[in-house]
């Protein structure tokens, strides 16, 4: 791609990037439900459940994760500390495509573990200052992903069947909803659209989530060649959007995602 051609392109794409990066994406968006809090651990926590349920139709995601947060009394990091078994049955039969109650309590325990002791769920993620090794290199959301995997499973009795809803480049996905979800809290602007509540990376770390759609988009603009849609693809996508920007590459994902499922590019 020539030069005048990457800047024909990176205009394109400001544009497209201006023009979804707008509060008013939030309200038809999965992001919408984190913003329904303003404590930072309820965010931490809704923004999961949200992120994770992130497939399929928009509307659907946003009306499961609301079921979620209700049956949690709209108050999640309090549920996920101080419920009651009657909390817990409240829980059955509740599903998304193949996520169900069993994942559900396990996520909940989960959650109780980690902040019985830590105060964001960022340090699930990212080790503290006391292991500085891993900041600075271009491979620490992948260590950070693969870490938090481990971490998430750590607990006894986890069920073999909620595995498969957390993802990790270890195992050579895409990862594309976590990667959404560590945008939303790692990224900030004055748009608002996404929190900028952790700190320990900067958005010019982040890897873009890429799913059949984005690829899609990216490979139509010569911005991905490869054919599967992984781990290597999302890095791909992400150095190539570090030529329109270093500081913040993962803007672009509103671009690329308005693009392709807005306009059905």
């Amino acid at each position: 791609m020539g030069k005048k051609e990457i800047t024909d392109l990176k205009d394109f794409l400001d544009q497209k990037v201006v023009k979804y990066n707008q509060p008013s994406f939030i309200g038809e968006d999965p992001v919408s439900i984190p913003h329904l809090f303003s404590k930072k651990q309820d965010i931490e926590i809704a923004g999961f459940f949200a992120a994770i349920f992130a497939w399929g139709i928009r509307k659907t995601i946003i009306s499961k994760s609301r079921r979620v947060l209700e049956l949690m009394d709209d108050a999640p990091l309090d549920f996920c500390l101080c419920h009651t078994e009657a909390d817990l049955k409240k829980m059955e039969k509740f599903s998304h495509r193949t996520f169900n109650d069993t994942d559900l309590l396990y996520f909940i325990a989960f959650f109780k573990s980690h902040y019985l002791k830590y105060s964001s769920l960022e340090s699930a993620f990212f080790p503290g200052p006391g292991q500085p090794a891993l900041y600075g290199k271009r491979d620490v959301i992948e260590n950070g992903l693969n870490r938090f995997y481990q971490y998430f499973f750590s607990l006894e009795d986890v069920p073999a069947r909620t595995k498969k809803h957390i993802a990790a480049p270890q195992k050579k996905s895409t990862c594309k909803r976590l990667n959404m979800f560590l945008r939303w809290m790692v990224r900030t602007d004055e748009r608002g659209v996404d929190f900028g509540l952790w700190r320990s990376i900067s958005p010019a770390q982040l890897i873009c989530p890429v799913d059949v759609h984005v690829a899609r988009v990216a490979r139509h603009f010569k911005l991905l060649q490869r054919k599967q849609v992984d781990w290597q693809a999302a890095l791909e996508l992400t150095e190539a959007l570090r030529k329109f920007d270093p500081c913040d590459p993962v803007q672009y994902d509103f671009a690329l995602f308005g693009l392709g499922v807005m306009e059905k590019y």
